[in-house]
């Protein structure tokens, strides 16, 4: 599969391919390790592992969305499955509609920190939402928050 970890401002994709085995752990006795690991369904099985790491700058997202991981995005990170992972920084207040990328995709938005308004609904930090069935989804910054948008197929 393919293994998507975020941590900061770093990106990290994982696609195991054939004849990997992955284990990992953490090196501290005393830091916890703080990331989000997000494990994605290849669109293309046995092929050759590969991994790829980008660093992104917070101020390329204030206000807006930093797509981070694409099938297609120059700037992103690659992956091999028609997924978008999108990052925002947004003030309270701050809007934006969220169009889903690829048809028969829906979006799952989870909030790293702060509160999201998401159609109107309320989220507050880890929490998240899954939409589909839908062209697009308004999210708003109830406060200054920090969210990420993983749009993915549904079948």
């Amino acid at each position: 599969g393919n293994k998507t970890v975020i941590k900061s401002n770093d990106v990290q994709i994982m696609s195991a391919g054939t004849g990997v085995v992955h284990s990992e752990y953490n090196h501290s006795r005393e830091d916890a390790v703080k990331f989000l690991q997000i494990w994605v369904f290849p669109k293309e099985r046995n092929i050759k592992p590969r991994y790829a790491q980008n660093t992104f700058e917070p101020a390329d997202r204030e206000n807006k969305l930093q797509v981070v991981v694409s099938p297609e995005h120059e700037e992103a990170v690659w992956i091999n499955q028609d997924a978008y992972f999108s990052l925002g920084k947004f003030e309270a207040g701050k809007t934006v509609d969220y169009e889903i990328q690829k048809n028969g995709n829906g979006a799952y938005i989870f909030v790293l920190d702060g509160k999201i308004e998401v159609d109107g609904e309320e989220y507050d930090k880890r929490d998240a939402v899954g939409v589909w069935d839908t062209d697009k989804v308004n999210i708003k910054a109830a406060e200054n928050a920090n969210f990420l948008v993983i749009d993915v197929p549904m079948n």
